[in-house]
């Protein structure tokens, strides 16, 4: 057995985070693939942050400064796709795929970031056109690679134990029941029919939400909180960073965790690092 440490962290810029202390918290994990959200900054700024070990697959935005996904791993990356959906479809600095072979086995890692969203507004039609296409693409993926593995900031919390401030974000992007609806799809029995939160009924995808089924029916663990206020330090967050695996690779889970910050001025992200360790 080999095991493989992944990482997901929306780093909303790395070469801020960095400055605020990524580094110090990223040589002290032992991570073997680091999926990246957020990046905003260049390929070359990426490489001269993790240094010359790490191999670096990297797809910006469109828009500088903007986005951008990418996944820095231990493993040369054999392959990587950038695209998702209908080639009118921006998914520019969004999604991210890449086959790594661990112990001889190939694993399949996906660094994605879902659109914020606004209700009304192109942002949230932009968000809806992404979801469809992921819908499109998981069981895609898991045909590529029985073993595969989509992280990264879905900026969607799935259910009521997923937002402590759940009662008033109902109508608002992140929590809406449409929005839900696909969560339960994603995780619900392959082939069955599953009833969202907006009560549409579509089919299961079989995949597993890694987060809830290691920490079980509690609130959280949260894995972003507002920089306003006393967010943090009431701990009233989301947790809208996923781990989303084939079944076949959530059998391989030994180890879960958010890596909180112990202060709010030690955090260097509003969002926390979700680490598992896979036993391949």
């Amino acid at each position: 057995m080999t095991r493989l440490r992944l990482a997901s962290v929306n780093v909303n810029g790395v070469r801020a985070a960095f400055r605020k202390g990524m580094g110090d918290w990223l040589a002290t994990r032992d991570v073997d693939v680091l999926a990246l959200q957020e990046v905003r900054a260049s390929s070359d700024d990426l490489a001269g942050l993790l240094g010359d070990e790490w191999d670096i697959v990297h797809d910006p935005a469109s828009a500088k400064g903007r986005a951008g996904v990418a996944l820095a791993s231990r493993h040369r990356a054999q392959i990587h796709r950038v695209e998702l959906g209908a080639e009118e479809f921006d998914s520019a600095g969004r999604w991210l795929e890449a086959d790594y072979e661990i112990g001889g086995t190939t694993v399949t890692v996906v660094s994605t970031y879902v659109h914020s969203g606004e209700v009304d507004t192109p942002k949230q039609d932009e968000k809806w056109k992404f979801l469809d296409a992921m819908t499109e693409r998981l069981p895609e993926l898991r045909a590529h690679n029985p073993l595969a593995v989509v992280v990264g900031d879905l900026n969607v919390g799935h259910d009521q134990r997923d937002i402590k401030n759940w009662k008033g974000n109902v109508k608002r992007a992140g929590f809406l029941p449409r929005e839900r609806a696909y969560f339960s799809r994603f995780f619900g029995p392959e082939g069955e029919p599953v009833e969202g939160a907006d009560g549409s009924t579509g089919p299961g995808l079989g995949w597993v939400d890694v987060g809830r089924a290691q920490a079980g029916d509690v609130d959280g663990p949260y894995t972003w909180w507002s920089w306003r206020g006393q967010a943090f330090d009431n701990d009233s967050g989301w947790r809208i960073d996923y781990h989303v695996a084939t079944p076949e690779l959530a059998e391989k889970v030994s180890h879960y965790t958010v890596d909180r910050a112990d202060a709010c001025d030690q955090r260097w992200s509003d969002h926390a690092p979700v680490v598992v360790d896979y036993e391949i």
